[in-house]
Parts: C-alpha cells; sequence; structure tokens
C-alpha cells in the first residue's frame, strides 16, 4: 500500500514539476512596468515585470535524413505562445555543416502563435546540426497589434506586463546521403475522363484546372495558361433555350431569330465556369429568367433561382483559406455562394470593370455633366465590407469618362485612339494618347494618318498597344515611350483591306488574332508580321457573296473568338446576317501556332463576343442556327464482347464480337467514331445533316479495339487489334486458341479526345480436338482373270448343261 501511495505522490510531483516547466505565468510582485517599449534578450535593466513565463523551445525539421541537394524544412516555436496581436522577435536558428561552416538564421515569430519556420538545402554529405535559441521577450502592458505595441485604439489590450524567459534546443542531427530520398510520386497529368472534385492527392493537375473566366486578363478574349479546351467536335450534351430553326409554310425559307425568340440569346451561354459548374442565366419556360447552374460534363440541372443573380467574373482568396467567389458587378457588387446560388453580399453602387484578382477599375465624375471632374478609382472585392471607402485602393485623377479604347493593367498604361480630321463623317487620322494609370497623367501623344474602324478592335499587351486602322493593317507602339515599333501588312483585298470584321480582337500567345471578313488573321506582336491567315471556303456556288484574293468564295467572319488550350475558338458570321439565313456556317477550333483547323461542326452565334465559355476539356457554345447551347468534349464510352458460350473443340475458329458505344447524354447507345469522323457523325445525329455529307462522300469510320485473351495459367495472349464498324459499333473477329483450357477474352477501348476508355470482358472454353476414326483393315482381292477366260468358262458350262439334258432325255 506505501508503495502505492508513494507512486501515486511521485506521479503527483512529476507532473507538477512538467507543469512548472512549462509555467504559463508565475506571477510576480503586481507593479507597473517601467519601460513601454518591447524587448528581445534580457530583461531590460530595472524592470520589474508583472508575470514570468517559462517557455520551452522546440525544434522540428524534415526529413531528418536526406539526399545532398534535397530541400529540408525546418519549423521552431515557444510555448506557451505570445497571445493574439504578439509575437517574439529575432528566433536564432543555427545550421552548423559537416566542415564546420554555420549558417544563421534570424527570424520573427508568426503572430499569436509563436510559430517560424524556413527551409534550406544541404550541399555536403555528412552530418549538419542544427540548434534553436529563443532570446526571451519583454512583453510591457499595453494594447499590441499586428505583433507590434501601439498607441492606438485598435488591437489586443494586455493590462499586465510579462517576461518570456529564454530557452534553447539540444543539438539535433540532420544525416545527409548521396542517395536521393524519395517524396510523394507526382501525379501524372489526365489522360482519360475525368471528373471533379479533384483529390488533393494530384497536386500536379493544378496546371489543367484553369476556372472561366480567367482571373487575371479576361480582356483579351484568352481564357488563361490553365485551362483545357476540347480537341475535336464531339457533342456531350445540348439543351434548348428557345424557338430555332426554319420557320417554313407561310414564312417559306426564313428562320427564326435565335436571338429575339427569347430575348436573351438562343439557348444562353455560360458566363461563369466553376470547379465543373457551369453558371448561365437562363429563361425557362413558364417561370422566366432564371439563374441556372449545370453540370459541365452532364448537363445535370444543379439548382435553378427564379430571379437570381449569375455570376460573371471569379475571384480568388488566398490565405488560412483558400476559394473563391463568384461575383457579378453591374451597378453593385454582389457575391454568389458557388453551391447554393444564393446571394451572400450585395453592395449597392460599386460598378466598374474586374481587371485582375480581386481588383475592379471604375471611371466616377464627381463634377457635373457640363463641368466634369473624372476620378479613375481602384477598389477591391475581397472582404465583406459594405462601405465603398474601406475598399478604395487608389483614387486618381483621370482625363476621360472612360478607360479608353485599350489598356495594359500589367504595364500600369491606357490609351485611347480617337478619330481626327473629319470631312463630312469619315475620319483621316486617329490620335493616340497614353495615359498613366497610376498618376493619370499623359505619358505620351501622336497623330497617325488614317482613321479608326472601331476602337474595339485595338489591344494593348506585353507592355504594347496595337491600333487597327480602317484601311486594314495595324500600327504597333511601346506603352511607355510611345515610339512606333512596327506598322504590320495590309490584310487582303476586297474584303479586309477596308478593315471590315469583328469588333473584337484577341492577344495570347505572342500574337494579336484578327477576325477580319475574308477570313482570321495572327499577327506577330514583336514583328506585326501576319503569321497565318485561315479561311473557309465555300464548298457550293452562289452561297455567299465574299471572295478571297484569289477570288476563291468563301465564308464571312465577324463574331468574337475565345483562345484557350493553344486553340482559337472563332465562327463564321455576318455583320447582320440575312435571311435566308446562309447555310454552311461553322464553329471552328483553330490551332493558334499553325493556323490549321483542328475541328469544325456547323453552328454560328450572331453576338460580337464568343458566347460561351470553356474549362475542363469543355466548350460551352450557344448556337444560333438551332437555338441549342452545345458543349463539346470529352464523353464516356462502354465497350461489350462476347465469345461462344458453350465448350469449343480445339482447333476450332472462334467468333469474338462486341461494341463500342457512346453513352453522352446528348447521343447515348450510338457508335463511338474516330475524331476525323466526328464531325460528320453529330451534324448527323443532331442537325439533320445526311450521314455520307451533303456530298455524299463521307465514310464514318470506328474506333480501334484491343483483343486479349487470358490463359488459365493467368499468361496473356495477344489476339489482334479490330476497328470497329463506324455505322454501328460493332466488332468481330475469328480467333483459333492455341491450346486447351479456360480463357478471359478481354476487349478495350484506349480511349481518345472524344471519348474515355472502357474495355470488358467475357469466358471461352477449349475442349479437346475430336478423335480420329481408327480405320478398318480389309482383305487382299486377288486379281480378276482377263476376260476371254470368263468367255470360255461360261461355253464350256453351256456345252456341258446341253449334253447332261440331252442324257437324260434320252433316258426317258
Amino acid at each position: 500500500m506505501n508503495k502505492l501511495n508513494n507512486k501515486i505522490i511521485a506521479t503527483i510531483i512529476t507532473i507538477a514539476f512538467i507543469l512548472s516547466s512549462l509555467l504559463v505565468l508565475a506571477q510576480a510582485p503586481n507593479v507597473i512596468a517601467q519601460s513601454a517599449q518591447q524587448t528581445t534578450g534580457l530583461l531590460p535593466s530595472g524592470v520589474t515585470p508583472d508575470a514570468i513565463a517559462h517557455p520551452v523551445a522546440f525544434l522540428s525539421f524534415s526529413p531528418t535524413v536526406i539526399g545532398i541537394s534535397q530541400e529540408v524544412l525546418v519549423n521552431v516555436w515557444t510555448t506557451p505562445a505570445p497571445g493574439a496581436d504578439r509575437h517574439h522577435h529575432e528566433y536564432i536558428v543555427t545550421v552548423t555543416a559537416p566542415n564546420g561552416n554555420k549558417d544563421v538564421r534570424k527570424m520573427d515569430s508568426y503572430v499569436a502563435d509563436g510559430t517560424a519556420w524556413f527551409s534550406f538545402i544541404p550541399d555536403q554529405l555528412g552530418t549538419y546540426q542544427i540548434k534553436f535559441e529563443f532570446q526571451g521577450t519583454y512583453f510591457p502592458a499595453g494594447r499590441y497589434s499586428s505583433g507590434n505595441i501601439v498607441t492606438t485604439n485598435t488591437g489586443t489590450l494586455y493590462d499586465t506586463s510579462v517576461y518570456y524567459q529564454p530557452d534553447s534546443t539540444e543539438q539535433q542531427n540532420l544525416t545527409v546521403r548521396q542517395e536521393m530520398v524519395a517524396s510523394w510520386p507526382p501525379a501524372a497529368l489526365p489522360t482519360d475522363y475525368w471528373t471533379r472534385p479533384v483529390s488533393p492527392l494530384n497536386r500536379e493537375w493544378w496546371t489543367i484546372l484553369g476556372n472561366y473566366p480567367w482571373a487575371n486578363g479576361n480582356t483579351h478574349d484568352y481564357a488563361g495558361p490553365y485551362v483545357i479546351a476540347p480537341n475535336t467536335a464531339h457533342i456531350v450534351w445540348r439543351v434548348q433555350g428557345g424557338l430555332g430553326g426554319l420557320v417554313g409554310g407561310d414564312d417559306g425559307q426564313l428562320s427564326i431569330d435565335a436571338s429575339q425568340s427569347i430575348g436573351v440569346g438562343a439557348a444562353g451561354n455560360p458566363s461563369v465556369i466553376y470547379n465543373g459548374r457551369a453558371y448561365v442565366a437562363f429563361v425557362k419556360p413558364g417561370v422566366g429568367n432564371v439563374a441556372r447552374c449545370f453540370d459541365l460534363r452532364t448537363g445535370e440541372v444543379l439548382y435553378e433561382i427564379p430571379n437570381g443573380v449569375t455570376p460573371t467574373v471569379i475571384s480568388y482568396t488566398q490565405g488560412m483559406s483558400v476559394g473563391a467567389e463568384l461575383l457579378s458587378i453591374g451597378t453593385n457588387l454582389i457575391k454568389i455562394n458557388p453551391w447554393t446560388g444564393l446571394v451572400t453580399t450585395n453592395v449597392t453602387g460599386m460598378s466598374g470593370t474586374f481587371h485582375s484578382n480581386n481588383y475592379v477599375l471604375s471611371v466616377q465624375n464627381i463634377g457635373t455633366s457640363s463641368n466634369p471632374n473624372y476620378r479613375l478609382i481602384n477598389w477591391t472585392t475581397a472582404g465583406t465590407s459594405t462601405n465603398f471607402t474601406s475598399r478604395v485602393i487608389s483614387n486618381t485623377t483621370w482625363p476621360m469618362s472612360n478607360l479608353g479604347t485599350a489598356y495594359d493593367i500589367n504595364t500600369g498604361v491606357a490609351v485611347t485612339a480617337v478619330g481626327t480630321g473629319s470631312t463630312g463623317g469619315a475620319f483621316l487620322q486617329q490620335n493616340i494618347t497614353a495615359i498613366s494609370m497610376t498618376t493619370g497623367k499623359t505619358l505620351w501623344s501622336t497623330i497617325i494618318d488614317g482613321g479608326v474602324y472601331s476602337g474595339s478592335c485595338d489591344v494593348a499587351d506585353n507592355g504594347k498597344v496595337a491600333i487597327l486602322d480602317d484601311k486594314g493593317y495595324y500600327v504597333c507602339f511601346d506603352l511607355i515611350s510611345g515610339k512606333q515599333l512596327w506598322q504590320s501588312p495590309t490584310m487582303d483585298y476586297p474584303w479586309d483591306a477596308p478593315a471590315f470584321g469583328a469588333y473584337d480582337v484577341g492577344s495570347a500567345y505572342g500574337m494579336i488574332f484578327r477576325s477580319a471578313y475574308s477570313g482570321v488573321y495572327a499577327f506577330d506582336w514583336n514583328t506585326g508580321k501576319i503569321v497565318w491567315k485561315f479561311e473557309a471556303p465555300v464548298p457550293a456556288a452562289f452561297e455567299t457573296p465574299y471572295i478571297d484574293s484569289n477570288g476563291t468564295s468563301i465564308y464571312s467572319w465577324n463574331g468574337g473568338m475565345l483562345i484557350a488550350d493553344g486553340k482559337v475558338f472563332t465562327y463564321n458570321t455576318e455583320h447582320s446576317p440575312s435571311e435566308p439565313i446562309t447555310r454552311g456556317w461553322k464553329l471552328f477550333a483553330i490551332n493558334a501556332t499553325s493556323g490549321t483547323n483542328v475541328w469544325n461542326i456547323t453552328a454560328y452565334s450572331g453576338s460580337r463576343t464568343f458566347r460561351g465559355g470553356a474549362a475542363d476539356g469543355y466548350l460551352a457554345f450557344d448556337n444560333f442556327y438551332d437555338a441549342y447551347m452545345t458543349v463539346f468534349g470529352r464523353g464516356i464510352s462502354q465497350t461489350t464482347v462476347t465469345a461462344p458460350t458453350t465448350t469449343v473443340p480445339m482447333g476450332t475458329n472462334v467468333l469474338i464480337q462486341g461494341t463500342v458505344m457512346d453513352q453522352s447524354p446528348a447521343q447515348p447507345n450510338t457508335p463511338c467514331v474516330s475524331a476525323g469522323s466526328m464531325g460528320t457523325q453529330m451534324e448527323y445525329l443532331h442537325m439533320q445533316q445526311p450521314i455520307a455529307g451533303i456530298w455524299n462522300n463521307a465514310t464514318i469510320t470506328g474506333v480501334p479495339v484491343t483483343l486479349t485473351a487470358i490463359d488459365s495459367n493467368g499468361n496473356p495472349v495477344t489476339i489482334g487489334q479490330v476497328t470497329t464498324n463506324g455505322y454501328y459499333g460493332t466488332f468481330t473477329y475469328t480467333w483459333s486458341p492455341p491450346k486447351e483450357g479456360t480463357y478471359t477474352i478481354t476487349a478495350s477501348f484506349a480511349g481518345d479526345d472524344s471519348y474515355g476508355s472502357s474495355s470488358a470482358a467475357t469466358g471461352l472454353s477449349i475442349g479437346a480436338a475430336p478423335s480420329t476414326p481408327t480405320p478398318i483393315p480389309t482383305q487382299a482381292t486377288q486379281a480378276l482373270p482377263p476376260i476371254e477366260l470368263y468367255f470360255a468358262a461360261s461355253t464350256i458350262a453351256l456345252i456341258i448343261a446341253i449334253a447332261v439334258a440331252v442324257i437324260i432325255i434320252k433316258k426317258r
């Protein structure tokens, strides 16, 4: 019993010792501190704190065994922590290399928790020693904010002073060896069908998980470097948003104007695509305007909010928590919950242009209409404040009522181009002025010959600005100096030289992209040279009045574009499409580098900006031909395979057959087809076009299937590869198994840019070969005598028979 009591007493003493060693606060005489400044090191002379803390220093680094030139993470902290709004100055960490060299690191702790960290890369083999020293900190009584003592009324108030005594750790050893220490294996980027949410284990996927629109640079039709877009015309799903197509009857060959059928465009188009969800302003029959959210991959409606708010931009938040805010910036700043679609913040009177993550530019007139006083206001969307003033980052005198013709936010320069020298309505010159977005002052101004086509075709990027002349060429200037850098070649006669074309321009990959009337051009930002021109020849005469410089009949271009994943997505249309509507207009995916066709499909839009968006390998497009919003991208496939269900004798050929079918919501259980046949297949399934094309010369081809057998011992046997029938999705293959036994037959479709992979398996039994019958032996046959002997013998027999008959007659 005494031993037990002794153990209990010892345990209590031990706990008390630990608590005292970690001593949070040891009370000292309650006197007023004699110093008003926070100090590091020993307690200032003559100061008697209200309390004394006995902190413990901690050191941790990982990994403790590492390969040379690999990174080591070092964490240090003290406990108890300094408390809210306070931090320690000058933690000291000494790293001693194997050769004795010392690397002394000094750093402040984080506010409140007393932690700090750094990383380093050892470059010597052997044993490193690491030690952490806390020098001690004296905190006088007072108010603290963001780590430091302040005289303001904001922050955390401490009524007592406290001194944290010094402490240090022992030397700890880090072993550095020649062999590398394995880290988490990198996740390969997906090449198959994938879905959201993406596991955080696949960190390397961040490079393809861009959302739409890009939060940094969405003024140049560029979706950003992290968006992937479809490589084929495969339709995944589509939804009708209004009346469209040919009217017929009394209206003859006229079509319904999709832009007027429901008032907001054809089927609507996603203004935001975030985390696999597409947010669309939609007009629902019987309900009216709704904020609708789709699953980007399947078209499943996730929510509909009547008269709800649809987001238009994405703003990312970073810090202790990471995510995104979906915003609508019109006359108000509205924040929408990405999961529910409900409004979480609504701040009135906050309009402007979202120019980069978390920031908006507004031009405000604080004067009168007759005597304006413009201000350029840069304000933030971050936070929950409903006070506009608290959101303002800068407020600058501004010389005009808008942001100008074009601006480059990275350079901080805005440009305005104004026609001058009018002669009865036509401008003969352009006055180009560059303004600092920081100071509001004019940097330079110049006048060039040539009139204005449209300021919406001017573009500022890469520290330069390119101005479109109404004679069909670009003039480029340095944004800072105003020096003219180049003048591009004139675009083609007859339709492009007068600069006819889209009221739009794109910039990405070091090029300017321009949809002129006879084709799409790419100009080099550095030289102004035309890198390529893409045209869409008309397959039949009399469909359009447009020709290129060679006299070839071509389709016109006058729509917006979207640049994503190395491709320029744009479409044929006219400034004001006439009826009957032109046949054969298409949506094109053009290789941004080479200017070659990647894919195309019958579609067009009447808007001057691209009505659609791209993310996660999918593209949504508002098709005015039929009033459908169509989503292109990779879908799900399904493979089947069968073999004889009864045992087959060895030596007999067996028939293996199956299918590879598309399971996308737009066309479930239809054949999977090759990328080259995709446009024809989709137009046949969804646009009432002939399966052989309008000229009856198209052939639909299928997809490759790999057949493999696995015998009863687990050994794989390659059977072969077969291509499915493009019209039915079926495949057949005749195979002669090499030996008896049970086989598992697998059929695998590896997938491609249109479909995810799929496979199937079935069983096959091969029995013994049928036995060969034993031949029955036969006796040897004597040779027949010559025919003369037969005649002689028969004659003798006949004579004998006559003689016998004569004798018998005589005896009677």
